[in-house]
């Protein structure tokens, strides 16, 4: 069986349990070698990493994730900052995975998230998430090709979701 498909003995998951979201762990996250901490809370949580990958963002890449903050004062920092290293994008499946993914990156000052845990400064907050299923869809598809997301299935589905 080649990777990336299903086996065809073992039922799709229902489409609740297909939703996608985007992950990027930033550079200071790699720089301080948190990865494996960040990627170990989605495992943990029972999502499904579906695909990753290590790149060096761009000013394009950036300009269109962050579109909606270009007019911010902030915004030449952030480009600055998103493009000073290298990031790990990754897309999360799993049942209510946008929301819950939000809830663990969190907020810098909530103790028990992943930003509250790791970060040290509001402008170096370790990850991002996105924050609604349309943007997660829109976020993915900056980031990666359609080709890129492995369809496998999960072993633990039943364990983890009951089905």
């Amino acid at each position: 069986q080649r990777a990336g498909t299903l086996d065809p003995r073992t039922p799709a998951a229902p489409p609740a349990l297909q939703e996608k979201t985007l992950v990027v762990a930033k550079p200071d996250a790699l720089q301080r070698r948190l990865l494996g901490d960040i990627i170990q809370r989605f495992e943990r949580r029972g999502f499904k990493l579906v695909a990753m990958k290590l790149l060096q963002a761009d000013r394009r890449l950036v300009d269109q994730h962050y579109e909606q903050l270009r007019l911010k004062p902030f915004y030449p920092s952030l480009v600055a900052y998103m493009t000073s290293g290298p990031v790990v994008a990754m897309v999360w499946e799993g049942y209510n995975v946008v929301r819950c993914a939000r809830a663990m990156v969190g907020d810098s000052s909530a103790v028990g998230t992943i930003r509250g845990d790791l970060s040290v400064h509001i402008t170096r907050n370790v990850v991002h998430a996105s924050d609604s299923v349309e943007m997660a869809q829109r976020e993915i598809g900056f980031w990666f090709q359609r080709d890129e997301l492995v369809a496998w299935d999960s072993r633990d589905r039943d364990n983890i979701y009951g089905l």
